[in-house]
């Protein structure tokens, strides 16, 4: 039995250039020098008077402390885990062998999601994501899943410590959305979720269908990074059509039925945005600027375009043929990435929003393409 303590002794010291690397890879200097500089900014006089700029500040310093703290505490895990494995051969007690071998799983799974965290060098991987959830055909059962989907999203989101907001809501006619976006900000958003981009399939016995049929339901899901620098990418007034309508649908308590939704088509490419979860037109119209700014930035990158305006027709269509990812309730429970080959077989899990490994497992796959 102590010879188990002795293997994971070994094993530490084996990954402790790994973790020594990742520190250098996360730039922790440069990161402690930039947190330093931005709470003296923060400590200045007059700082809170420019409320636009000190929440910029605010919001970069949380981000950098938490960078650094999230390392500091995988340092303070591998000490822990070392700190057992001698004591253990010391006393020749094998009575924290369980414990070892969990706190060594975690310190290893951790040390790999942000090893991967710093493989997100794309040009908008560390912007705030934009999601817009759509069902697919079949009604209410798709609906519901499209629903089912946008709570998984935001229950990451939390996990994370990454704040959401609603920026247009749908409601089907029974059940479900008939369309959803939301913005989820915090580090690398967009670089962690862009891989959620494309169609999701759902297996299950369909809760609408008296007859308790298995039912297989569709939605799609694009994902968009944010873009605050509006010099960017930027939105011409001849390039854009506005509608102004009426709100549509049940509305619960995410849509206000008297406020003015707006409808934006940008004329060049023919994509068409909406937003009706604001109580002022001015808001809603904003919200829909920011959509469309990150649905062309969206495309610029994945098309390798030099410019904005090289884009050509609408290049949104998601082909609901090929989903990315199924998730099957009946007759077995098992989320599959069709892309990746990863898998979970606790579901509620999954829909609960555990859905790192599928997110490190594309990573993984791109680092190695």
């Amino acid at each position: 039995m102590m010879i188990e303590f002795d293997e994971y002794k070994s094993k530490l010291n084996a990954i402790k250039p790994d973790l020594e690397g990742l520190g250098r890879a996360l730039k922790l200097d440069d990161a402690r020098a930039e947190i330093a500089s931005l709470e003296a900014e923060s400590a200045r006089e007059g700082f809170w008077n420019d409320v636009q700029n000190s929440q910029k500040v605010q919001k970069r310093l949380k981000q950098l402390q938490n960078k650094v703290a999230r390392y500091e505490k995988l340092c303070a895990q591998w000490d822990d885990l070392m700190a057992i494995c001698e004591m253990a051969l010391e006393e020749n007690d094998d009575s924290m062998l369980d414990e070892l071998k969990s706190g060594y799983a975690g310190f290893e799974e951790t040390l790999e999601a942000m090893r991967l965290s710093t493989l997100l060098s794309g040009e908008y991987d560390a912007n705030n994501a934009i999601l817009t959830i759509h069902p697919g055909a079949g009604g209410t059962e798709a609906q519901d899943w499209a629903q089912m989907l946008y709570r998984m999203y935001t229950r990451w989101a939390e996990r994370h410590g990454y704040t959401y907001t609603l920026l247009d809501w749908q409601d089907g006619e029974e059940a479900g959305i008939k369309s959803a976006s939301i913005k989820i900000e915090g580090e690398n958003a967009y670089g962690y979720l862009k891989s959620e981009h494309g169609v999701h399939r759902l297996v299950r016995i369909s809760p609408f269908d008296a007859s308790g049929r298995r039912q297989t339901s569709f939605a799609a899901v694009e994902v968009m990074p944010e873009i605050t620098d509006t010099g960017e990418i930027e939105l011409r007034d001849e390039d854009i059509k506005m509608d102004v309508f009426r709100s549509s649908g049940a509305g619960g308590q995410k849509v206000n039925k008297t406020s003015s939704a707006v409808r934006l088509t940008h004329l060049p490419t023919g994509i068409v945005v909406s937003s009706q979860v604001e109580r002022s037109h001015f808001q809603n119209l904003e919200n829909c600027k920011e959509m469309l700014r990150a649905k062309l930035a969206e495309i610029k990158e994945r098309e390798h375009l030099e410019k904005i305006s090289d884009i050509k027709g609408v290049q949104m269509k998601i082909d609901f043929g090929s989903a990315i990812r199924s998730y099957v309730f009946m007759p077995y429970t098992l989320a599959k990435d069709t892309r990746t080959g990863f898998e979970n077989g606790n579901i509620n899990a999954v829909m609960d929003g555990d859905i790192d490994g599928f997110i490190n497992a594309y990573l993984a796959m791109k680092a190695g393409s």
